[in-house]
Protein backbone atom coordinates (compact mmCIF):
# COMPACT_ATOMS: atom_id res chain seq x y z
CA UNK A 1 0.00 0.00 0.00
CA UNK A 2 1.01 3.51 -0.67
CA UNK A 3 0.93 5.34 2.40
CA UNK A 4 0.00 9.30 2.75
CA UNK A 5 3.13 11.36 3.26
CA UNK A 6 3.20 14.58 4.87
CA UNK A 7 6.24 16.80 5.05
CA UNK A 8 6.66 20.52 6.78
CA UNK A 9 4.83 22.02 3.32
CA UNK A 10 3.79 19.28 1.52
CA UNK A 11 0.87 16.18 1.21
CA UNK A 12 1.94 13.43 -1.03
CA UNK A 13 -1.29 11.52 -1.39
CA UNK A 14 -1.21 8.37 -3.21
CA UNK A 15 -2.29 8.20 -6.83
CA UNK A 16 -5.60 7.80 -7.81
CA UNK A 17 -7.73 7.73 -10.47
CA UNK A 18 -9.71 11.11 -10.15
CA UNK A 19 -6.18 12.57 -10.26
CA UNK A 20 -5.96 11.82 -14.15
CA UNK A 21 -7.64 15.17 -14.62
CA UNK A 22 -5.87 17.37 -12.82
CA UNK A 23 -2.57 15.48 -14.13
CA UNK A 24 -3.87 16.08 -17.80
CA UNK A 25 -4.15 19.95 -17.23
CA UNK A 26 -0.69 21.02 -16.04
CA UNK A 27 1.44 17.99 -16.89
CA UNK A 28 1.41 18.60 -21.23
CA UNK A 29 4.51 21.44 -20.85
CA UNK A 30 7.31 21.10 -22.81
CA UNK A 31 9.35 22.32 -19.63
CA UNK A 32 8.06 19.10 -17.41
CA UNK A 33 8.06 16.43 -20.23
CA UNK A 34 11.29 17.07 -22.02
CA UNK A 35 13.67 14.93 -20.34
CA UNK A 36 11.47 12.34 -19.50
CA UNK A 37 11.79 8.94 -21.18
CA UNK A 38 11.49 8.94 -24.73
CA UNK A 39 8.11 6.71 -23.97
CA UNK A 40 6.32 9.82 -22.99
CA UNK A 41 4.10 10.95 -25.92
CA UNK A 42 4.48 14.65 -27.29
CA UNK A 43 2.25 16.64 -27.93
CA UNK A 44 0.76 15.15 -25.05
CA UNK A 45 -2.95 13.47 -26.31
CA UNK A 46 -5.84 14.11 -24.67
CA UNK A 47 -6.99 11.47 -22.17
CA UNK A 48 -3.26 10.11 -22.24
CA UNK A 49 -2.86 11.37 -18.35
CA UNK A 50 -6.14 9.35 -17.16
CA UNK A 51 -4.52 6.40 -19.54
CA UNK A 52 -1.56 6.38 -17.54
CA UNK A 53 -3.07 6.53 -14.37
CA UNK A 54 -4.96 4.17 -14.52
CA UNK A 55 -3.54 1.65 -17.10
CA UNK A 56 -0.24 2.13 -15.73
CA UNK A 57 0.36 3.56 -12.79
CA UNK A 58 -2.48 1.98 -10.71
CA UNK A 59 -1.86 -1.86 -11.98
CA UNK A 60 1.64 -1.02 -11.02
CA UNK A 61 0.74 -0.19 -7.23
CA UNK A 62 -1.91 -2.79 -7.07
CA UNK A 63 0.83 -5.36 -7.95
CA UNK A 64 3.30 -4.24 -5.38
CA UNK A 65 6.02 -2.81 -8.14
CA UNK A 66 5.00 0.65 -7.74
CA UNK A 67 4.49 3.61 -5.26
CA UNK A 68 2.71 7.03 -6.27
CA UNK A 69 2.04 10.23 -4.37
CA UNK A 70 0.40 13.48 -6.34
CA UNK A 71 2.05 16.16 -4.55
CA UNK A 72 -0.07 19.07 -2.77
CA UNK A 73 1.09 22.05 -0.62
CA UNK A 74 -0.47 21.70 2.48
CA UNK A 75 -2.04 25.32 2.56
CA UNK A 76 -3.72 24.13 -0.34
CA UNK A 77 -4.72 21.01 -0.96
CA UNK A 78 -7.00 20.25 -4.05
CA UNK A 79 -4.49 21.63 -6.89
CA UNK A 80 -2.05 18.94 -7.81
CA UNK A 81 1.25 20.44 -8.50
CA UNK A 82 3.20 17.01 -9.48
CA UNK A 83 3.77 13.60 -8.78
CA UNK A 84 6.40 11.36 -7.42
CA UNK A 85 7.20 7.44 -8.03
CA UNK A 86 9.31 4.75 -6.90
CA UNK A 87 9.51 1.25 -8.54
CA UNK A 88 11.28 -1.69 -8.48
CA UNK A 89 12.75 -1.05 -11.64
CA UNK A 90 16.66 -2.43 -11.90
CA UNK A 91 17.79 0.95 -12.32
CA UNK A 92 14.98 3.29 -12.52
CA UNK A 93 13.77 3.17 -8.96
CA UNK A 94 12.71 7.15 -8.49
CA UNK A 95 10.83 9.62 -11.13
CA UNK A 96 9.30 13.00 -10.35
CA UNK A 97 7.48 15.83 -12.33
CA UNK A 98 7.01 19.27 -10.52
CA UNK A 99 4.96 22.38 -12.28
CA UNK A 100 7.20 25.36 -13.10
CA UNK A 101 5.40 27.48 -11.27
CA UNK A 102 6.62 25.38 -8.01
CA UNK A 103 10.19 24.63 -8.86
CA UNK A 104 13.24 26.41 -7.43
CA UNK A 105 11.54 26.20 -3.68
CA UNK A 106 12.52 22.80 -2.56
CA UNK A 107 9.47 21.63 -2.88
CA UNK A 108 10.60 18.51 -5.12
CA UNK A 109 14.03 17.91 -2.36
CA UNK A 110 11.35 17.63 0.56
CA UNK A 111 8.85 14.95 -1.06
CA UNK A 112 12.23 13.16 -2.30
CA UNK A 113 13.61 13.30 1.02
CA UNK A 114 9.99 11.52 2.13
CA UNK A 115 9.63 9.09 -0.34
CA UNK A 116 13.98 8.01 -0.28
CA UNK A 117 12.38 7.47 3.96
CA UNK A 118 9.72 5.44 2.59
CA UNK A 119 12.13 3.34 0.13
CA UNK A 120 14.79 2.29 2.83
CA UNK A 121 13.39 2.56 5.79
CA UNK A 122 9.57 1.73 5.83
CA UNK A 123 10.33 -0.86 2.45
CA UNK A 124 14.01 -1.88 3.65
CA UNK A 125 15.11 -1.85 -0.03
CA UNK A 126 18.81 -1.89 -0.10
CA UNK A 127 19.57 0.71 -3.14
CA UNK A 128 18.01 3.36 -4.83
CA UNK A 129 18.85 4.31 -8.52
CA UNK A 130 17.89 7.31 -10.32
CA UNK A 131 18.46 7.78 -13.94
CA UNK A 132 18.40 11.18 -15.74
CA UNK A 133 19.28 13.54 -18.40
CA UNK A 134 22.43 14.87 -17.74
CA UNK A 135 21.42 18.31 -18.87
CA UNK A 136 18.16 18.38 -16.14
CA UNK A 137 20.10 20.32 -13.94
CA UNK A 138 17.71 21.07 -11.15
CA UNK A 139 16.97 16.94 -10.96
CA UNK A 140 21.24 16.34 -10.72
CA UNK A 141 21.23 18.97 -7.56
CA UNK A 142 18.68 17.18 -6.02
CA UNK A 143 20.45 14.05 -6.07
CA UNK A 144 23.77 15.73 -5.57
CA UNK A 145 22.42 17.08 -2.72
CA UNK A 146 20.56 13.91 -0.91
CA UNK A 147 23.74 12.25 -1.02
CA UNK A 148 23.70 10.37 -4.31
CA UNK A 149 26.41 9.51 -6.50
CA UNK A 150 26.77 9.18 -10.34
CA UNK A 151 27.61 5.39 -11.02
CA UNK A 152 26.92 5.71 -15.04
CA UNK A 153 26.97 7.53 -18.08
CA UNK A 154 26.10 7.12 -21.47
CA UNK A 155 22.63 8.16 -24.04
CA UNK A 156 19.73 7.80 -23.78
CA UNK A 157 16.48 8.42 -25.62
CA UNK A 158 14.23 11.38 -23.82
CA UNK A 159 11.16 13.46 -25.48
CA UNK A 160 13.97 16.22 -26.21
CA UNK A 161 15.88 13.83 -28.36
CA UNK A 162 19.04 12.08 -27.80
CA UNK A 163 20.61 13.11 -24.85
CA UNK A 164 23.39 12.50 -22.40
CA UNK A 165 22.30 10.02 -19.19
CA UNK A 166 23.44 9.63 -15.72
CA UNK A 167 22.53 7.16 -12.93
CA UNK A 168 22.88 8.01 -9.88
CA UNK A 169 22.44 5.90 -6.79
CA UNK A 170 22.19 5.69 -2.95
CA UNK A 171 22.60 3.08 -0.50
CA UNK A 172 20.18 2.08 2.44
CA UNK A 173 23.32 2.84 4.80
CA UNK A 174 24.90 5.91 3.50
CA UNK A 175 20.75 7.23 3.63
CA UNK A 176 20.79 6.20 7.49
CA UNK A 177 23.67 7.51 8.06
Amino acid sequence: MTPEIKTERLILNPLESRDGQAMQIVFPRWEIVRYLNANVPWPYPEGAAQDYVDNVVLPAVKEGRCWCWSIRRQEKPEELIGLIELRDGENDNRGFWLVPEWQHRGFMSEACNAVNDFWFKTLGREVLRVPKAAVNTGSVMISRKSGMRLIETGKKEYVAGVLDYELWELTREEWLA
